[in-house]
């Protein structure tokens, strides 16, 4: 026997076989209908008997395994059946002779046998025989397996018959020898009279009837026959039948011992098997057992005895020794050379009876020794299913990676070279089984779970061999796939030279058949998914970036809760306001904006070890109407780190979320989802698309800077200005969006500064650009915007020295503490070239302030949503003028007095000065002259205060500095002092007192709050007025007080005592023979309240002719001590008698 029955199993011992074939020309399709309703009858209860006739149909069976019936009956042919198609009469006597050659193949052990017709009717088909049946067609034949049930039960009749036969036969000594095939040239000769010879025949008959008994149901009597047999033959060394015995009680146990089968599920039995023992037992109640003693037993069986139970666990075998027999059996077995197939199932039995019991290494031994068993030359087909069946058991017995490997070998059996056409689907089939076994899985997400399972270099080579058969297959698109999944999954395991080749080949797959997402369907319905190419690049961030700071939208502060209800009491409400904390923590807190371009900014690894291209590179989103704007890019040979960022334009308003990306590698196009990539982080995926907004574009009339300060500025300028001039700006604003900007605002904010500036830095009038709106797409708009930088113009007195010592000429100042360094660094200190000396002595100062434009528009304007534009400007101010000093001089008048000031020119340029109806004086570069300016005296007390509230919270010194600063504007204003640069006329600007003056200066400029008028002869006295009179005349004198302070003052004692002055330093006081007064020379002024006056009056007589002055004084009397000096400051009087003939 040469083809082994790769499926066998202990429980096959009981069955009988039947053989089912067609004859003829019969469609294959029809046949296995047929088959397989005929295969389903597996099992018929006999009728008037509790036992049951199990058949294994096989539609295929070699001759030369019948021969071996004898030794082991479940092997032997008892039934045929016959299927054929005959569709006239004529044909009908040609399909008889051919039924009869057929039976002849099995005829020396066929039991019984069927013919089943199809297509024939009339006389012949009406014809009532027992083994033919009529069916007019396939489909129509209703009682198949009913027909079935009787043939196997007719079937039964020969083999109760056949057993009880053999278990009655009373030929006493003479019992047949039942020999195997290859035993029959052995036995010549040898003497058939001697008692080892029928102790053989008696053991050899023994173990054939436990067979049949088996066959026949009757378990408990085959375990007594295969006991007695086993005793016999070993007692003759008949090693061969002895093994045979064995095996037949190991199947009689396990079928005792596992009613449900040892098949697995394809094999096992259905659940009537499970009674089969059972039924044997109840026809045969209370039968005794005797183990060995055959007189035990009778034609109808073991007679009754209660103790049946008891006497069957005793003759059947335990699990242990079950396995213990197997293994003698099987010894035995391996002593013949022509009994390997026996050998060989017995071990397969063996192994599936292990399986169930948990046994796996011992199943393993037996499933080795099957390994090495030679059957001789094999067919191709053989060597396929004996390695997949022993693939299978080891599957069974869970030994994974070994079943893998059978399987395997299995698959490149099919193709091997001595085959003339290769089976490479088959091959295919076969490797994809073998992958399990390997931690081997075709789904990608698998491999992103942790760390790798499974030999990796086993693993490729498998992969290699499913890319290169399904290559073979015809099937370009699998072989893209598996490739694709072995470059993703087992990139870090290749080398770079295989790193290359693996890339070489899967461009050259995808150049015929590009590799896509969809999902790969194979026709055994295993699905394969798509493989994204997430190791190509290796993506280790994600990060969603905010718009450019011009572009960034912002809410209206207003509106920020507009979607509470107005209907709840609460000001604030955590239920309303908040959403759910999970889309809380998956959303960023900025916003895009519909129609602009959005980024997302990947943190990407080239791992291979040569440059990688990857086209088609783009964003893949939900929730919004999103375009994406592809990108290719090149990324060096093991690059590190590589930013790159990935564009698109929202085209809808919403909630967005970026869910990955989408590359073309290789040919291979990629859906990268993020959250299947492994140790990327990411700070949200979801953000808030806000409505279109419009777009401004800011240009300037002078050139961009290139410092940018801490704000963030879309853009920037810079200028340079000479302290105290001012520049004009030209903004232009363009609408470069598609939507119509509806409102405009701008303000401005000067940046923390060191230096104190005085007056506005930026004015603007926006009044203009306001009329020009709404401005539509491509429109623009001008804003004019002067920068004025005024800083404090205060230099120190020290500076003079530093004048004097360098040769520069310099008036009337006086010299005190060095500051050389300021102007001209020692050149025994310091070399002129010096940085340090030019960082050191660098006087220029600088100013930065950001403009900002806020603007909105379209439908973004109606959520309430605009846009800042913001523009930095940064000026350096050189010095111009220093003010070294001022002082004051009183003038003639005492509503006036002179300022004045040192003025120093501090530019590299020459320069004049101009003030108020004064000269304009000329300065030379680092020059310094004093300029003299007659000033009217203010009235401070007058200027109104333009915020009381304010003024009201200040400190005292605040408040103190707030009316220091407004005089010192005033004063400004008055004085109205500019500088030109000669050389340059364009440059020119103030030069602002403010930050100069001191208490006391501003104290001397004030108009006192008592003002005195003295009128003699009815002409004013003051600025060196003289009043003409002629002697001997009355001359009238009054004197006027005005009170412009805030309370009422006096009262007041005032004498006027006359002088002469001979320009010498010598005043002549005695003057009563000159001068005389027409009543009091004292005046007396009473109270006087606030904004009123008081007049008094008086007259004076001239003896003599001269120049005389008056001089008023004041009585010492205490309201006047309380008063400042300065508020009694009387104008000087001059008057000139002369002769009456004068006039």
């Amino acid at each position: 026997m040469s083809v082994p029955d790769y499926m066998q199993c202990a429980e096959d011992h009981q069955t009988v076989v039947v053989v089912v074939q067609p004859m003829g020309i019969v469609p294959e399709d029809q046949f296995f209908r047929i088959y397989k309703r005929i295969a389903s009858v597996s099992q018929v209860s006999i009728r008037d008997s509790q036992r049951v006739l199990f058949i294994r149909f096989r539609h295929h069976y070699p001759p030369e395994n019948n021969e071996w019936g004898d030794f082991q009956t479940h092997r032997k042919v008892v039934g045929l059946i016959s299927v054929t198609s005959c569709t006239t009469a004529k044909e009908w006597p040609q399909t008889s002779d051919r039924f009869h050659g057929q039976k002849e193949v099995f005829g020396s052990t066929l039991y019984d046998s069927r013919l089943l017709v199809f297509g024939l009717q009339g006389e012949v088909a009406e014809q009532q025989r027992t083994d033919v049946a009529f069916y007019p067609s396939y489909d129509d034949c209703p009682d198949v397996e009913k027909r079935v049930e009787d043939f196997v039960e007719s079937i039964f009749i020969v083999l109760e018959s056949k057993r009880l036969d053999r278990a009655t036969d009373k030929s006493g000594d003479k019992i047949q020898m039942l020999c195997v095939p290859f035993e029959k040239k052995d036995f010549v000769g040898l003497d058939t009279d001697s008692r080892h010879y029928k102790k053989r025949c008696q053991g050899r008959m023994r173990k054939h009837v436990g067979d049949l008994c088996l066959q026949a149901g009757m378990l408990q009597d085959a375990l007594v026959h295969y006991h007695m047999a086993v005793e016999l033959l070993r007692s003759v060394n008949d090693f061969l039948w002895l093994g045979a015995a064995l095996e037949g009680l190991c199947s009689a146990s396990v079928i005792f011992h596992y009613p449900g089968g040892t098949a697995g599920k394809s094999g096992a039995r259905k659940p009537s098997v499970s009674s089969a023992a059972d039924a044997g037992k109840r026809h045969r109640p209370g039968a005794q057992e005797v183990l060995i003693d055959p007189g035990a037993l009778t034609s109808s069986g073991i007679s009754a005895d209660t103790s049946a139970e008891i006497g069957r666990a005793k003759n059947c075998l335990s699990q242990e020794d079950i396995i213990e027999k197997y293994k003698e059996a099987i010894s035995y077995y391996g002593k013949y050379k022509s009994a390997g197939v026996i050998e060989l199932e017995a071990c397969i039995k063996a192994v599936r009876v292990l399986a169930i019991q948990k046994r796996a290494m011992e199943a393993s031994e037996f499933l080795q020794n099957a390994v090495y068993i030679n059957l001789g030359q094999l067919s191709e087909e053989e060597k396929i299913q004996r390695y997949s069946v022993l693939s299978e058991l080891y599957e069974l017995i869970g030994f994974q990676r070994k079943s893998a490997f059978f399987k395997r070998v299995a698959a490149m059996q099919c193709v091997a070279p001595t085959i003339p056409e290769p089976g490479w689907k088959a091959c295919y089939k076969l490797l994809l089984e073998t992958l399990p076994g390997y931690s081997l899985s075709l789904d990608p997400k698998d491999f992103s779970k942790g760390t790798h399972r499974g030999w990796a270099a086993v693993q490729l080579r498998l992969l290699h061999e499913l890319v290169y058969a399904s290559r073979r297959m015809g099937n370009p698109g699998l072989s893209v796939r598996h490739l694709s999944f072995l470059l993703q999954t087992m990139l870090d395991f290749l080398s770079d030279q295989e790193k290359k080749e693996v890339t070489q080949s899967l461009e050259n797959y995808t150049s015929k058949c590009p590799g896509g997402m969809e999902v790969i369907s194979l026709p055994d319905g295993l699905k394969l998914s798509p493989v994204p190419f997430t190791k190509l690049p290796i993506v280790r961030s994600v990060s969603l970036l905010n718009l450019p700071v011009s572009l960034r939208p912002h809410k209206v502060k207003g509106l920020l809760g507009q979607g509470l209800s107005s209907a709840s009491p609460f000001i604030y409400s955590p239920i309303t306001m908040h959403s759910r904390g999970d889309e809380r923590s998956k959303k960023i807190d900025f916003q895009w904006v519909q129609g602009d371009v959005c980024e997302v900014q990947l943190m990407v690894y080239n791992p291979m070890p040569f440059e990688l291209r990857v086209e088609n590179m783009g964003l893949l989103t939900s929730g919004v109407d999103f375009e994406s704007l592809p990108a290719a890019l090149s990324l060096p040979a093991e690059s590190g780190l590589y930013p790159v960022t990935l564009v698109g334009v929202p085209r809808t308003a919403g909630n967005i979320t970026i869910n990955g990306y989408h590359t073309s590698v290789f040919g291979v196009s990629s859906d990268c989802l993020l959250e299947g990539l492994v140790g990327v982080k990411s700070s949200g995926c979801m953000v808030e698309v806000v409505p279109s907004l419009p777009r401004l574009q800011l240009c300037t009339s002078l050139p961009r800077s290139a410092h940018l300060s801490s704000e963030d500025l879309s853009t920037s300028v810079s200028l340079q200005l000479f302290n105290g001039e001012t520049q004009q700006l030209t903004i232009t604003l363009e609408n470069i969006g598609t939507e119509t900007l509806n409102t405009l605002e701008l303000t401005s904010k000067t940046l923390s500064t060191k230096e104190k500036l005085f007056g506005e830095f930026l004015t603007w009038d926006l009044q203009d650009a306001l009329s020009h709106l709404p401005l539509k797409s491509g429109q623009s708009v001008s804003i004019p915007v002067n920068i004025s930088a005024k800083l404090d113009f205060s230099g120190q007195e020290s500076l003079l020295n530093d004048l004097n010592d360098d040769g520069i000429s310099v008036t009337g100042l006086p010299v005190s503490s060095p500051l050389r360094q300021v102007l001209k660094p020692r050149t025994e200190n310091k070399p002129v070239g010096s940085d340090a000396s030019k960082n050191e002595f660098n006087h220029v100062k600088t100013l930065e302030a950001v403009l900002t434009f806020k603007y909105s528009g379209g439908a973004g304007q109606v959520e309430g949503y605009y846009r800042e534009l913001s523009l930095g400007v940064r000026v350096d101010v050189e010095p111009s003028v220093f003010f070294t000093r001022v002082s004051t001089l009183p003038a003639t008048s005492t509503r006036q007095c002179h300022l004045l000031l040192d003025v120093f020119n501090s530019t590299e340029h020459e320069l004049t000065l101009s003030a108020k109806n004064n000269q304009d004086l000329v300065l030379h570069a680092s020059e310094c002259q004093r300029m003299a300016i007659q000033v009217d005296k203010l009235d401070f007390d007058s200027m109104p205060v333009t915020d009381h509230d304010a003024l009201r919270q200040a400190t005292v010194r605040q408040q103190e500095e707030k009316r220091q600063q407004v005089q010192g504007g005033l004063i400004n204003s008055t004085l109205d002092i500019h500088w030109t640069i000669i050389s340059f006329t364009e440059r020119h600007g103030e030069a602002s007192v403010e930050g100069v003056l001191n208490q006391l200066i501003l104290e001397h400029l004030q108009l006192a709050p008592l003002q005195w008028d003295v009128v003699v002869n009815g002409k004013p006295c003051d600025c060196d007025v003289i009043a003409d009179c002629r002697v001997g005349d009355a001359v009238p004198l009054e004197v006027k007080l005005t009170n412009r302070s805030k309370s009422a003052v006096g009262p007041f004692s005032l004498t006027i005592v006359p002088f002469q002055d001979y320009q010498n330093g010598v005043q002549n006081y005695d003057l009563q023979d000159a001068v005389t007064f027409i009543g009091s020379n004292t005046f007396y002024i009473g109270t006087v309240n606030p904004t009123e006056n008081s007049v008094c009056v008086g007259a004076l007589l001239f003896l003599y002719t001269g120049d005389f002055y008056l001089n008023i004084k004041f009585q010492d009397d205490s309201t006047a001590r309380d008063l400042p000096p300065a508020w009694f400051c009387l104008p000087s009087v001059h008057i000139k008698a002369q002769d009456s003939a004068v006039f």
